[in-house]
């Protein structure tokens, strides 16, 4: 392994976009970071302007090239998954805004093709369920409403994407319209068995076949960069959709390891082997990763709002000034005093996935302060992080698990009060790696493999380190008396 090997990792998330430089050794050289703008024009509606994401993403990887003062061996995209841009072929425009993975405009649509029982056969071949959240709808909504979409898509002057296509678009210079299988089995449209489009879905779903992307494995030799971006064509090695990248990341190669990452949602993956395991309610099948030709899948649970519900206490609501203020206002209370959010502002989605549920907040009373609210927030997030590991676990408990911990990465995982009170819910260990920003890092290692700057993933388990693990200390009938209170406020929820 080259240690002056040096990887960029673009990691381009729902509110912000991020560019890493990292050593052969998982350490980041240099770094740089923008928020952009979210758009929300009608309830339940969010939406992005793809050209803010270009700008971030050429402007924060020369930024972090230029830090790390050394040239780039190749590039790892991870990106947000579900959302959906059409663009034209010949200019490289958009033909509007992207529509984003929390968005639930076709929340009708999906309940129409639901009624007439269509849901069977698209979670046979896609793993997946019918819900606004996956881009098989968005972008049909899209070719129904923006005006002459469907016509310039039946005539392929058009190409449809998540936002790692359009990146590669952009950074190849038009030359590369591809995916790979983590982000299209993302889609409702690709069949994870047979590792390929579905005809029969985009029949379904009225998509011309015209629109869609190649799709290739997670690591390997995707193209290379315009030279006019970075002064050199740059390879680029690796694309995987941020959950999946994580996974990665955190190292989770071995079948019955989860990881959990806390971002804009929380998004749980525990890793299934190289067979794809029977439905589960609520619970989704996807893919892991796919290396070197052989498809690795994982059953995934996926909660919309996360790390949101702590930026709506400091943006809408101004509670906090930043969230790392909300550990010490947790800590300083001796309970919940029975206060609970139930955070389902853009609807509830794994195991419940209810996609017309809103935000609650129950057992207020007049000595309720911000600091209750503040703490129910936190406290929403492992719930429902529980909620997730019982419904992907079945018959097989997490704590009793044989693989040990559950890996965290994501910006509230550097919150310690969080990650007592999870492993405490939990009723398990919980481990948070060296490395934070573990999407980014995860990137950069398929980027690597896929240069060969490492031999295999044995050689990735090697570079993951863990800083801190926190086990369960909780007495059993406070953990249950909390557990209630909070199944009783969802309940409400979705009453």
């Amino acid at each position: 392994m080259p240690s002056q090997s040096l990887l960029l990792a673009i990691d381009q998330g729902t509110t912000s976009t991020r560019s890493l430089v990292f050593n052969a050794a998982g350490r980041v050289l240099a770094s740089a970071q923008r928020e952009f703008r979210q758009y929300y024009p009608q309830s339940g509606w969010v939406e992005h302007d793809p050209e803010d994401i270009w700008r971030d993403v050429v402007a924060t990887a020369r930024e972090a090239m230029a830090g790390a003062e050394a040239p780039i061996a190749a590039i790892g995209v991870a990106n947000q998954r579900e959302t959906t841009l059409v663009w034209d072929r010949a200019t490289g425009a958009p033909i509007g805004r992207a529509i984003v993975w929390q968005d639930r405009r076709t929340a009708a649509l999906c309940e129409r093709l639901r009624a007439e029982g269509t849901e069977a056969l698209i979670r046979a071949r896609t793993g997946l369920l019918l819900d606004p959240y996956f881009s098989a709808t968005k972008l049909a909504w899209i070719l129904d409403n923006v005006s002459d979409a469907r016509r310039r898509a039946e005539r392929g002057e058009l190409a449809f994407g998540t936002i790692d296509s359009f990146l590669l678009w952009r950074l190849t210079g038009g030359k590369v319209h591809a995916t790979d299988a983590t982000n299209a089995s993302r889609t409702m449209l690709f069949d994870i068995h047979r590792q390929c489009w579905d005809d029969e879905l985009l029949d379904l779903f009225e998509i011309p076949g015209a629109l869609l992307p190649s799709v290739r494995d997670s690591s390997g030799f995707f193209g290379e960069t315009e030279p006019r971006l970075f002064g050199a064509p740059i390879p680029i090695c690796g694309v995987a959709g941020d959950q999946h990248a994580a996974l990665v990341g955190q190292a989770c190669f071995a079948p019955g390891m989860v990881k959990s990452t806390y971002g804009t949602g929380c998004f749980a993956l525990r890793n299934v082997g190289i067979e794809p395991p029977p439905p589960r309610p609520g619970v989704l099948t996807t893919m892991a990763y796919r290396i070197g030709g052989v498809p690795t899948y994982a059953a995934e649970g996926a909660i919309f709002i996360a790390g949101a519900a702590i930026k709506w206490l400091r943006d809408a609501l101004g509670l906090i000034r930043d969230a790392g203020e909300t550990a010490e206002l947790a800590a300083k209370l001796e309970s919940n005093h029975g206060v609970y959010l139930v955070p389902a502002f853009v609807g509830l989605g794994a195991p419940h996935w209810a996609p017309h549920a809103r935000g609650l907040i129950s057992g207020l009373t007049l000595d309720a302060s911000a600091a209750h609210i503040a703490r129910a927030a936190l406290e929403s997030i492992a719930y429902q992080t529980l909620d997730l590991m019982e419904a992907m676990a079945g018959d097989d408990p997490f704590s009793a698990q044989d693989k040990g911990a559950l890996r965290i990465d994501g910006g509230m995982a550097a919150n310690d009060w969080f990650c007592q009170f999870l492993a405490d819910i939990l009723e398990a260990p919980v481990e948070r790696p060296a490395m934070l920003e573990i999407t980014a890092q995860g990137a950069a290692f398929l980027a690597g493999l896929g240069a060969g700057v490492y031999p295999d993933v044995a050689a990735i388990s090697k570079a993951w380190a863990s800083d801190a693990r926190f086990e369960p200390r909780m007495a059993q009938d406070e953990r249950m008396r909390l557990i209630d209170g909070w199944r009783d406020a969802v309940r409400r929820t979705l009453a």
